[in-house]
């Protein structure tokens, strides 16, 4: 498990908090004494972290397919402690059925919580985040979304069928790429919890939800001169 620094004490914004990585994520940041505003689209599921942390840890309701509330939520994020310095696209949709009965907006779906709405928090975070000394932006991918890792027998990914949510997370790592190029004050980096034991997959992962985090609070912990454009597991950058 990433140790998170004092340094974290930043002030961090994450969606899909209601359960798996994104409440452990939370909670780990929060129990770390960071700062953060989660986001679930029922924000009664995660009011005991702001029972617990009525200090440090605001909750508000967010879908991220709802693209109007996402910028009206996001300036209330950055009042409630007065900046914002990390934004972690953790919401995510996934459908796992054999995808020629998938009706288009069922697959939709996927881009639209995926990949449309990481774009979506990012634009309505910018604003924000330049205002940080350290702004940093973490898109919480998927090795399913990385052909390499798909036609491998030895990796994980290998006996996933799902079409849709191996393509919209692939997209999410190119998002990811093109971002840190034109955002150059920024760090911006993907991350892949690997096969991590949430709802998602009926706990079926080998990994525990905290070993799941560990990517992400790395990259979202990263310092000014730390890589950017990158995509990393817990054990590093992954190779292209």
């Amino acid at each position: 498990m990433n140790e998170i620094p004092p340094a974290s004490a930043r002030v961090w914004f994450i969606t899909g908090c209601s359960s798996g990585l994104g409440l452990a994520l939370a909670s780990e940041v929060l129990e770390a004494g960071g700062r953060v505003v989660a986001t679930a689209r029922e924000a009664s599921s995660i009011s005991q972290l702001s029972a617990k942390f009525p200090e440090t840890c605001r909750v508000m309701p967010l879908d991220v397919t709802d693209f109007s509330r996402v910028h009206a939520v996001l300036p209330q994020a950055a009042d409630a402690f007065g900046r914002l310095d990390v934004v972690v696209n953790n919401a995510g949709y996934g459908l796992i059925g054999a995808f020629e009965e998938l009706a288009r907006e069922q697959i939709a779906r996927n881009f639209h919580t995926n990949l449309f709405g990481a774009l979506e928090v990012i634009r309505a975070a910018l604003p924000l985040l330049r205002r940080s000394a350290n702004p940093v932006i973490v898109n919480v991918a998927s090795g399913v979304g990385w052909p390499r890792y798909l036609q491998d027998p030895e990796h994980d990914e290998y006996p996933v069928r799902a079409v849709p949510y191996a393509a919209s997370k692939a997209a999410v790592i190119a998002l990811t790429v093109q971002y840190a190029k034109n955002l150059t004050d920024m760090r911006v980096n993907a991350s892949d919890p690997g096969y991590t034991a949430t709802d998602f997959n009926r706990h079926s992962g080998h990994q525990t939800v905290t070993e799941g985090t560990d990517a992400t609070v790395a990259l979202a912990t990263l310092d000014q001169d730390g890589p950017t454009g990158e995509f990393h597991s817990r054990g590093g950058r992954i190779a292209y």
